[in-house]
């Protein structure tokens, strides 16, 4: 099983922003010396508890401090940019650091509507067509189909990138980009991490029937994501888990987003019992308990889905959590 890692670059109360970016670059270099393939960073805007949101700046970072692990991003959410700028963004990253960089692309804004009317200057009425239009353009940037008639890629070039193209992912958590990761020959990753449920089954049904073969990939390539902890025990893990199962439930009762709370607040939060049936349904679509059932819960993601790669997104409430869970999994 080929293990990668997404970090979130997690940040916790009491904690700076640069505290967190630091965890994040001292986790991808543990995860390249366990062996993990891929480090992958996402964009979130807006977030306290999320400090990736340049993923670029951030990429660059970690591929500066490491030296054989693909680095890249899950993802870049293509809409809130010009795709001449990402490819010039990771045209320069590959330019950097040749054949190590991942660009995997989002649809959604990766935040709220008000920030994302900010992020866009108030172009946010996107068609359907528009994120698809995006992604021919910058395989066109980056020289991987020919110039379109518009001139993307002869008249107007992307310097660095034409010629310096990363690996390109769609990324999602519908059948939308799965479908659309088919028909381009592109490969595709699962947010299973935020989205299980019969959706993960779907959308890899639905990758491979639609899939086409490109000057890209001949054959489906697929990765699906899974949130991971691995403690003790059940017992210790559910404990471990609360200040992140809090977090989660406070965004969905449309509180304002805060830090990661402390393990004292999420254990002194009176729970409701329709909190605990989510968190622990939530929970049980992930891989979260001992190494035995978190190793198992991975495989069993691989038999349902059939995906070729597994991106293990570490949970906890600190970064020696999160880093056991990592040194377990890859033993």
């Amino acid at each position: 099983m080929k293990l990668s890692v997404l970090d979130l670059a997690s940040v916790y109360e009491g904690m700076t922003h640069g505290e967190a970016l630091r965890q994040t670059v001292v986790t991808a270099q543990e995860a390249e010396k366990l062996g993990y393939h891929r480090f992958w960073v996402a964009e979130h805007h807006g977030m306290p508890a999320i400090a990736s949101s340049s993923p670029p700046v951030l990429i660059g970072a970690i591929a500066a401090a490491t030296s054989t692990i693909r680095v890249g991003s899950g993802g870049v959410m293509l809409p809130n940019h010009s795709s001449l700028v990402v490819a010039e963004q990771f045209g320069t990253l590959a330019a950097l650091h040749g054949d190590r960089i991942d660009l995997g692309l989002g649809r959604a804004p990766g935040t709220d509507p008000l920030t994302t009317s900010v992020l866009r200057r108030g172009a946010v009425n996107e068609t359907v067509d528009d994120f698809p239009n995006q992604v021919i353009e910058l395989l066109a940037w980056f020289g991987t189909i020919p110039p379109l008639e518009n001139g993307i890629g002869s008249r107007v070039i992307a310097v660095p990138g034409l010629g310096d193209s990363p690996d390109i992912w769609l990324l999602g958590s519908s059948d939308f980009s799965a479908r659309l990761a088919g028909l381009m020959g592109l490969p595709f990753a699962f947010a299973h991490h935020f989205a299980g449920g019969p959706n993960t089954r779907t959308a890899f049904e639905t990758y491979r029937a639609s899939f086409t073969p490109s000057v890209v990939l001949r054959e489906p390539h697929s990765m699906v994501a899974v949130a991971a902890l691995v403690a003790d025990d059940a017992a210790e893990a559910e404990r471990l888990m609360l200040p992140g199962n809090l977090g989660f439930v406070r965004m969905r009762q449309g509180a304002r987003p805060s830090r990661i709370p402390t393990r004292a607040e999420a254990e002194a939060h009176e729970w409701t019992a329709a909190e605990r049936e989510w968190t622990t349904e939530r929970n049980s679509q992930q891989a979260i308990g001992d190494l035995a059932h978190a190793t198992q819960r991975l495989a069993d993601l691989v038999e349902v889905t059939g995906a070729d790669e597994v991106i293990v997104v570490p949970q906890g409430p600190d970064l020696e959590t999160k880093l056991r869970t990592l040194r377990d999994l890859a033993a």
